[in-house]
């Protein structure tokens, strides 16, 4: 059996994992990282997410006007997630991000040459006004896949004396302590089988959340909310949870496993990287959000950017583990978006000007694309015709074309002389959302869904996608693991959605969205100054 020793090792090569490693070895420390995945996907999932963040205090949010503080993200978060204010290390956590996301997360990525975009997004507001009470949502320009490029830049540049050694596709299968305190762990190479034992008197989990298996996720979904009979993955498939339960047998505590944040609106990928792989969309404000008969769901209408973790209950508790968006070309062309890098092509590769065009002239490009490639994408010229596509896709005879014209016809009856289109909630909301300029970019004006001219009508076959834990390893302030008694496990941290981005599940019950990058550089960044300073 092979040997290395190291002064600390991390197991788990996503965003958190990269940070922790990254701050440590500029601190002197020797540093192995033994990731699963392969070299290409080093990055775990940040290399494929958007890259939105939610900043606090920011200059943008000055230039714009917008007046945050951090009491104020501080109140919107509390209420928004529903904390148990006796839980002491989660609301710790929630106060540390809204004090020092400015300076920690943003201000340390301008130093790395990471930049935004120059829009504030407003996102999660609360269907009742109840979650980001300002626009706090920034964007990185070139997406989350250009900040996992720098880090890992900079990871291998303060790696370069030597102190680096980094382990793809091996799997740590034991951890190991003497003297009550972390030893090391067991690792496998997956191609070869061959076992290395790596000592190391730290050692820092960042293996992501509990739900990229959905055996995991299904055994803690919590009993009193409705569950689908089946969902998409949008999580890391390695994210499984194993190293959470060998944390366990060392006294380690998960909370909060059955709090996740998924997303209402998933189809699957047209070419998967692994079985059961979904795209989240992000759904258009404009769209009419049915249920698998064609009606639409109600009676409070589906709308997106409110309530994401209430929607996704509205969606579960349909009779059919999925629903239907129903729109026209003109609403996809201005409000289609799918989350992640990979269909984010111009704010990927930092193509302003094409970005620029597509934002005011439509991205018919992406729609055409979803066109071509996705079966649960479907385009026709009239509703009848829209029906039978729908129905052959589901292979059922669930929606009645008359049905669905009626569904249309009644939303269009808002829009006819005499009519006060506000008396309709989904209008209401979208004006709402319109009245900020960056949301106005993106929403149509409301109209008809018949409007002339507006065609052809398109269909999404969506269902409910697994995304990320909030809860997770029960974590302090400096991102050591504790025990029942809150007492560190000595040598043990835990970063990232491992420890619910801090704490155990620093979001609670709904994120304030944005909250999950961020919060693995603050976890990453905490521990290694914990692990340097001797905490």
């Amino acid at each position: 059996m092979a040997l290395l020793k190291t002064d600390v090792l991390v197991i788990g090569g996503g965003l958190a994992g990269i940070v922790t490693a990254l701050e440590a070895l500029r601190a002197g420390q020797r540093v192995v990282l033994v990731d699963r995945d392969t070299p290409e996907r080093f990055g775990g999932l940040a290399v494929w997410a958007f890259g939105g963040m939610a900043l606090v205090g920011t200059p943008l949010q000055a230039r714009r006007k917008i007046i945050d503080t951090p009491e104020i993200a501080l109140r919107d978060w509390l209420r928004f997630g529903e904390l148990d204010p006796q839980d002491a290390h989660a609301v710790a956590w929630a106060r540390h991000y809204v004090e020092r996301s400015r300076p920690e997360v943003h201000d340390w990525l301008l130093q790395h040459g990471i930049r935004f975009m120059p829009a504030v997004n407003w996102v999660e507001r609360g269907r009742n006004g109840d979650g980001n009470s300002v626009p706090r949502y920034h964007v990185v320009w070139g997406t989350s896949r250009e900040l996992t490029r720098r880090m890992i830049a900079a990871l291998r540049e303060a790696g370069a004396n030597g102190n680096l050694v980094l382990l793809h596709r091996h799997r740590v299968t034991a951890l190991e302590t003497a003297d009550g305190r972390m030893a090391g762990v067991l690792a496998a190479d997956e191609g070869t089988g061959r076992e290395i034992r790596i000592d190391a008197p730290v050692v820092v989990l960042a293996t992501g959340g509990l739900n990229g298996g959905h055996a995991e996720a299904r055994r803690n979904w919590p009993a009193d909310r409705p569950r689908p009979a089946t969902m998409l993955n949008g999580a890391h498939p390695y994210a499984d949870g194993a190293m959470h339960h060998a944390a366990e047998t060392l006294g380690a505590r998960i909370v909060r496993a059955g709090e996740m944040w998924n997303y209402a609106a998933g189809f699957p990928h047209p070419f998967p990287h692994f079985d059961g792989h979904g795209l989240s969309a992000i759904p258009c404000k404009s769209a009419l959000w049915l249920d698998h008969t064609g009606r639409r769901i109600g009676p409070e209408p589906l709308v997106t950017g409110f309530d994401t973790h209430w929607l996704c209950q509205r969606v579960a508790e349909q009779e059919q583990p999925w629903t239907w968006h129903l729109l026209n070309w003109r609403i996809a062309a201005k409000e289609f978006a799918i989350s992640g890098a990979e269909h984010n092509v111009r704010i990927r590769d930092q193509q302003f000007l094409r970005f620029l065009k597509e934002t005011l002239l439509g991205n018919h490009r992406l729609v055409r694309q979803m066109q071509r490639e996705s079966a649960h994408f479907l385009v026709d010229d009239t509703l009848a015709g829209l029906a039978g596509r729908m129905n052959a896709l589901t292979c059922s005879r669930d929606i009645d074309p008359a049905t669905l014209q009626a569904t249309a016809d009644a939303f269009d009856a808002h829009f006819a002389p005499g009519a006060n289109p506000e008396d309709d909630m989904q209008v209401r909301r979208i004006l709402h959302a319109r009245q900020w300029g960056p949301d106005r970019l993106r929403t149509c004006k409301p109209a008809p869904l018949q409007q002339p001219g507006a065609g052809p009508y398109i269909a999404i076959h969506m269902q409910l996608i697994t995304r990320k834990s909030l809860g997770g390893l029960r974590t302090d302030l400096d991102s050591r693991v504790l025990d029942a008694t809150h007492a560190p496990i000595p040598g043990l941290y835990c970063v990232g959605e491992a420890a619910g981005f801090g704490g155990g599940g620093a979001c609670g019950k709904r994120s304030l969205e944005g909250t999950f990058l961020p919060g693995c550089i603050l976890t990453a960044r905490a521990a290694a100054r914990a692990i340097v300073t001797g905490a």
